[in-house]
């Protein structure tokens, strides 16, 4: 299937290792101009320059904090300066820390708040202006399956994620007549440090090995295993193609069919 994806100008955050970085490299072997942003400086230079090896697409190395609007503002300058314009942007940060009610105070709220839903408005506001520009563009929000199905330990996740799916199903509406879409992609228990970190925590809570931890996880997907970040890759490049022209405005999970939800 040809994704049209070629000579296409995509922005990925947190693109530095697992679900971003498996986007980014989907991205790069279509021959797309990917633009990734990360915290940490060695980090997304290790990654960019991996993924040009690896693909022969140009991969654009900016360090960024998306719960600062001055550092989106800087990558989107940068991305431009060197691409010419914007076509695709994946919004994507590391989790909240996880915890139950009692655990947070406000400052923990406030900190998830512009972690995971303020960043991403500004990001989605930034790239609007370039998409409008060249005369339309697709956007994809990477939050959970816990938008569907609250996950233990993870409130502020659950919460904040469920934000930014709202807002990406409102957006939908206000920006198809532009020929911008935008769609959520929900990961399961795909096999990236961040899961692994999780399983470690559960293990230690429960004074159990991490692989029987893992163990019972995977008793609860169907497929059996949990997802890679090729996997998931693949599909967050096919929605941000013109292959997916036709769809906005939808929540897809890759979790291995580990969901009971019907919608």
């Amino acid at each position: 299937m040809e994704l049209g994806l070629h000579g296409k100008v995509a922005m990925v955050a947190g693109a530095s290792r697992g679900l971003g970085y498996g986007i980014a490299r989907e991205l790069a072997r279509e021959g797309a101009l990917v633009s990734i942003g990360s915290r940490t400086e060695a980090d997304v230079f290790d990654a960019a320059e991996v993924l040009t090896e690896e693909t022969g697409s140009e991969v654009l190395p900016n360090i960024l904090d998306v719960s600062n609007p001055e550092s989106i503002a800087e990558w989107l300058e940068s991305t431009t300066e060197a691409f010419g314009g914007v076509d695709c942007l994946v919004v994507n940060a590391g989790g909240p820390p996880a915890g139950t009610f009692d655990d947070f105070a406000d400052s923990d709220w406030q900190s998830a708040f512009e972690l995971t839903l303020m960043s991403s408005v500004r990001m989605i506001r930034a790239v609007l202006p370039a998409m409008r520009e060249v005369g339309g563009g697709a956007i994809l929000t990477v939050t959970s399956v816990s938008v569907k199905e609250p996950i233990d330990f993870l409130l502020l996740s659950n919460v904040m994620r469920s934000g930014v799916t709202s807002l990406a199903k409102s957006l939908s509406q206000q920006l198809a007549p532009e020929n911008i879409r935008i769609n959520n992609l929900m990961p399961g228990r795909i096999d990236t440090d961040r899961v692994q970190a999780l399983d470690a925590l559960k293990a230690e809570a429960r004074e159990l090995p991490v692989e029987e931890v893992r163990a019972a996880n995977e008793l609860g997907i169907p497929l059996g295993r949990y997802g890679t970040i090729e996997e998931f890759g693949r599909l967050g490049a096919f929605l941000l193609s013109d292959a997916a022209s036709y769809i906005t405005g939808q929540t897809i999970a890759v979790d291995g069919g580990s969901m009971k939800t019907v919608w």
